[in-house]
């Protein structure tokens, strides 16, 4: 969608990522780090300085000590760190729990590991899971399952009590939570982000995959983490090594200064994206269309099925060539069937927002006709 954004000269609400710039700080701090004695190898799990600042920051999010040294290994990306923890802890054949609607990795990475993906439905509009349902994938055997939250693509941000539930279950199976919290400091009021991690008798059976992609607005730099117990850390360490043998090092040494940021900078981070989360609603809210409000993340499930299009895929490219606006099929998300929605996503500049919300009422008149055929 992202290739087709271009040719057509669309407004890419697709790809995740953001049309602004990182923080001021981090940018110089990378252009003095190229100018600084670290344009070969760091250490394969991670420069030193990088672990240490990357633990001072988990303490204070999870509450418990994190060593930088038995504990951390710095990935290309969160995508990395994902593929890895799964090679480190699972074997062929086993099974994996992944929730749909999923990011699309989660299910590929799984079938990469020699594994089998068990698929747990949260149904829309509110994203909530079945949990006889949730049980009765545990008890089949699952070795893990994988959790994102807040989660890409519905924006679902998973309550205390569903992630007492989950957790509990990994330990009456012993079996592992592999989380992907990306999105950790995008959460809208009133839901707040509970790190799995963070919960009683949770240290054993969690481990966090993350990066620094959505916090510092650096998609591009790949720098992401898996966090966990020593004995998991060893073993995703010696695959992280022959998966990509480490991280870019100056990268490393220049995001040293965005771990470093002060508490204001995530209030404002948050204070940011839910402005914008206002303003696209605002439009979206002028289509006629049903949306789900995300409680985290940067994504909106609009729901196309109003529209008439045979597919999600047709009215994806409909909404691309004909309004320049450029959506993420919906089926991409799901094991299922599912054809009502496409993703679209809101971190862009305010100004962005506005022309891609005035565009995006085109789907009103297409509405409305709908009805009148009818």
């Amino acid at each position: 969608m992202t290739r087709l954004a271009q040719e057509q000269g669309a407004i890419n609400l697709s790809q995740g990522f953001p049309d602004f710039d990182p923080p001021k700080a981090l940018v110089e701090a990378a252009h003095e780090a190229l100018n600084g004695p670290y344009h070969q190898y760091a250490v394969t799990w991670g420069a030193q300085n990088f672990r240490e600042s990357l633990a001072r920051k988990l303490t204070k999010s999870l509450g418990f000590e994190v060593d930088p040294k038995s504990e951390l290994v710095v990935t290309c990306g969160s995508t990395e760190a994902m593929l890895a923890s799964l090679l480190s802890l699972i074997n062929p054949n086993d099974r994996v729990i992944v929730f749909s609607p999923f990011y699309e990795n989660y299910g590929a990475d799984t079938i990469l590991a020699g594994a089998i993906p068990v698929y747990v439905e949260l149904e829309p509009p509110s994203y909530e899971f079945d949990r006889n349902a949730l049980r009765a994938a545990f008890a089949e055997g699952a070795k893990a399952i994988i959790l994102c939250n807040p989660s890409n693509p519905c924006g679902k941000v998973f309550s205390r009590e569903e992630l007492l539930f989950i957790v509990d279950l990994a330990r009456e199976h012993d079996a592992y939570v592999i989380t992907d919290e990306v999105y950790e400091h995008i959460v809208y009021e009133p839901r707040s982000h509970v790190y799995a991690a963070s919960l009683p008798f949770a240290r054993d059976h969690v481990v966090m995959c993350s990066s620094l992609s959505k916090t510092y607005s650096i998609t591009g730099w790949r720098l992401g983490y898996v966090m966990a117990s020593s004995r998991v850390i060893g073993a995703v360490r010696k695959v992280h090594d022959f998966l990509t043998v480490g991280a870019a090092a100056p990268l490393q040494q220049a995001a040293v200064t965005a771990l470093e940021f002060p508490q204001s900078y995530y209030d404002e981070l948050r204070v940011s994206y839910a402005r914008k989360r206002d303003v696209f609603l605002s439009y979206l809210e002028t289509t006629g269309l049903s949306y789900s409000v995300p409680e985290g993340a940067y994504y909106v499930m609009l729901n196309v099925s109003p529209l008439g299009f045979k597919t999600d895929t047709e009215c994806a490219h409909f909404m691309t060539k004909e309004l320049k606006v450029a959506p993420v099929p919906g089926s991409s998300f799901f094991a299922r069937n599912e054809q009502r929605y496409v993703r679209l996503h809101f971190a862009k500049r305010e100004e962005t927002l506005h022309e891609a919300g005035k565009r995006l009422q085109g789907l009103a008149s297409r509405t409305l006709v709908r009805s009148a055929h009818r």
